[in-house]
């Protein structure tokens, strides 16, 4: 028995038999001699214990699913027992079988049909508990199996969405890093740079399962000022961070996207309708809105990995502890996210 957790049953299991044992020894002093006890202890009690671990390691293991054969199995260790334990009574025929009232010194016999059905009966009774403790203890190794088989595949999926977000914001970074050297212009190495410490905190930091808001934050505004330098003007982005924005955990790299998708898809150099990010949160709740303006002429033909992405981590990571709104209008692209964190 590997598993701590079967160790501790069976124990228990025969530490109550034993208690039983000792209460009936105990109420029961003039019936109860010094060779009944003996013969009870030292031959039925390994017989009955020899039924329940034919039947826990052998049969069940090895012919449960031979439903029938299985059946036999049974009827056949309880008919063989039944005949052992018969035999030990006639030849301890005194000590099983005979009984002397103290008071008046008469001696009875026990019926030898009624004991061999009651033995039945107790060979019955050692096969049932074993079955439930075998079906109980591989019920909960199962539940503790597919757990970890469900952990384990959440993992991997949440790796390969990793996976995808860093190489489809390294592809859009590179691309607009493309169209400054294209142009030769002279935002070209501070592009360069401002990409590399966002790579830093995508490579290192955001392996970790978790990471503070403020770090998450900060990306965000690493990556805003790497989007600015492709405009001449700079790009029109209002953000405002509101409560407390601190070490509060969040799962990395959830916030980007919705980032991402409005320089994409939106209008981000018009001063009078900026794209407007707005961060509130305290200890308990994060709540994120992004706003932009609709470009017909930036359509992205890949498209769909980013948000569907983000969701499908949140389904994982935070189940209904978290509200995803999209709003899609005829000028406006809204995305609302609230968070319990």
């Amino acid at each position: 028995m590997k598993d701590k957790r079967a160790l501790i049953v069976h124990s228990v299991y025969w530490l109550f038999l034993g208690v039983i044992m000792a209460l009936m020894i105990f109420f029961n002093k003039e019936k109860m001699t010094r060779e009944y006890i003996l013969v009870s202890i030292c031959y039925f009690s390994i017989i009955n214990i020899s039924i329940f671990y034919i039947n826990y390691t052998l049969l069940i293991p090895q012919l449960l699913k031979k439903y029938w054969i299985y059946v036999i199995s049974i009827v056949a260790l309880i008919v063989v027992m039944m005949f052992l334990k018969t035999g030990l009574a006639l030849l301890y025929r005194d000590v099983m079988l005979e009984h002397t009232n103290p008071k008046t010194g008469v001696t009875t016999h026990s019926d030898l049909n009624l004991y061999m059905i009651s033995s039945v009966f107790i060979s019955g009774f050692f096969i049932i508990s074993s079955c439930l403790i075998k079906f109980m203890l591989d019920w909960f190794s199962n539940i503790r199996i597919q757990r970890s088989l469900e952990t384990e595949r959440k993992d991997m999926e949440l790796q390969f969405l990793k996976s995808q977000l860093n190489p489809h914001f390294l592809f859009n970074s590179l691309n607009n890093i493309y169209s400054l050297a294209y142009q030769k212009s002279d935002k070209t190495a501070d592009a360069i740079l401002k990409l590399a410490e966002i790579m830093r905190y995508m490579i290192y930091e955001s392996n970790d399962s978790w990471v503070a808001l403020r770090k998450e934050i900060e990306y965000v505004q690493s990556y805003i000022e790497l989007q600015k330098l492709r405009f001449k003007n700079g790009a029109a982005v209002e953000m405002t961070l509101n409560g407390e924005i601190d070490d509060q955990q969040i799962i990395p790299l959830i916030l980007i996207s919705f980032v991402e998708n409005a320089f994409k898809h939106g209008v981000a150099n018009d001063p009078t309708d900026p794209i407007r990010i707005n961060i509130i949160a305290n200890q308990k709740i994060l709540h994120f809105s992004i706003t932009n303006k609709k470009s017909n002429g930036n359509k992205d033909e890949v498209g769909g990995v980013g948000l569907n992405n983000v969701e499908r981590r949140l389904q994982l990571l935070y189940p209904e502890r978290y509200k995803l709104n999209i709003v899609n209008s005829a000028t406006h692209y809204t995305s609302e996210l609230m968070l319990d964190i």
